[in-house]
């Protein structure tokens, strides 16, 4: 699927436009909820920097491509952003599939600023070309195990699906729970069905259960599975990658999809910049914003700095991104070298632990800030 450029302000805003190439995942197997609220904050910034004069007086264009969260067709993408002539690459949601459009990216020496993958090894070496929004996913999920432990669950069974993010996700967890008496459980799906996952569950000890693997299919009929187990009455779920973030969690489990919490990288007050964003957005979106809409629109902001401040063509021959210093809905966005990760990082974005409150589903609760 290619999916049409959106259109720029060129009325506002004369000459040639200046292309951003965007991978956003829009069909199944893709998160599309995520893809939906990527798009719409990207889309929403660029009106916005085209409504205050584009880039030097040309408008800025979104390019925009389907992932459906192939890491074949996100490197396709890429190779196709590169014979158009696009200035940078924004945007992309699944790990994975970044993983796949860094690389190539790196290759063809196109700049791209990763809006929403966490994977910390999101190039296999070292390269200037890349940067991300996202915190590295060690730095989130260990502040995610750090609430486990300060919430009593030291004995962790993860249920896992093969792949690089979710077997990252489980060493990160296993590395900084073991030092702290903390015991990590994996339960395979590939081997187990949801009732096997519970009579699991009641005989090896663990108190809390975390759901690493893809949603809606398996996590919703594990996660309705344990709650009907009164065997497990008192197990905690969890889901640190965040699938409780969007409605479609909500309208598929109802009150069972409560009190499973999550990651998302939000502060817990936004500043102005982020309340006014917010308001349009949630207009836009018909529904409350995500983070991943917060990414999106920070990605575009960023680029549009740097392509004021650089031009397209010294973006290309120089990186830029030591140099960002610019306010974002989230804070101040600059870019450093993080440890262990091999790409320009913000570090870092705000982290929080929450959850869906049981009394209102659709309400959600701050339970950790890092």
């Amino acid at each position: 699927m290619n999916t049409p450029s959106s259109t720029p302000e060129a009325g506002r805003a004369g000459g040639s436009s200046v292309r951003i190439g965007a991978l956003v995942p829009l069909t199944r197997p893709g998160w599309v909820e995520a893809g939906r609220h990527l798009l719409a904050g990207l889309d929403l910034a660029v009106r916005e920097v085209n409504d205050a004069g584009g880039i030097a007086g040309r408008p800025l264009e979104l390019v925009i491509r389907d992932t459906a969260a192939d890491p074949l067709r996100a490197a396709a993408a890429v190779d196709e952003f590169a014979r158009l002539g696009v200035a940078a690459l924004a945007g992309e949601y699944h790990s994975v599939v970044a993983r796949a459009a860094a690389a190539r990216a790196d290759a063809l020496g196109l700049p791209f600023l990763c809006s929403s993958a966490v994977l910390d090894t999101l190039t296999e070496r070292p390269t200037d070309r890349v940067a991300r929004l996202a915190p590295a996913q060690s730095h989130g999920w260990r502040i995610y195990a750090d609430f486990l432990l300060g919430a009593g669950h030291n004995r962790i069974a993860v249920v896992t699906q093969p792949s690089v993010y979710w077997a990252s996700g489980t060493r990160i967890l296993r590395d900084h729970l073991a030092p702290r008496g903390g015991t990590v459980i994996e339960l395979d799906m590939r081997t187990l069905t949801p009732a096997a996952v519970c009579d699991e569950l009641a005989g090896n000890g663990a108190t809390a259960l975390l759901l690493l693997v893809g949603a809606p299919e398996p996590a919703v009929p594990v996660v309705k599975s344990v709650r009907r187990d009164r065997r497990l009455a008192e197990i905690l779920i969890g889901a640190p990658a965040g699938q409780p973030e969007f409605p479609g969690w909500a309208d598929a489990l109802g009150e069972d999809g409560a009190a499973i919490p999550f990651l998302r990288y939000l502060p817990e007050r936004l500043g102005p910049l982020g309340a006014r964003v917010g308001t349009v957005l949630r207009q836009r979106l018909s529904m409350e914003p995500s983070f991943v809409a917060f990414e999106g629109y920070d990605t575009v902001t960023v680029l549009a700095d740097v392509l004021r401040t650089h031009g397209t063509d010294r973006m290309r021959a120089a990186a830029p991104w030591p140099r960002v210093a610019v306010e974002g809905t989230r804070g101040q966005i600059r870019f450093s070298r993080a440890a262990g990760v091999g790409v320009w990082q913000w570090a870092w974005a705000p982290v929080q632990v929450v959850d869906r409150d049981p009394a209102r589903p659709d309400r959600f609760r701050v339970l950790r800030s890092g």
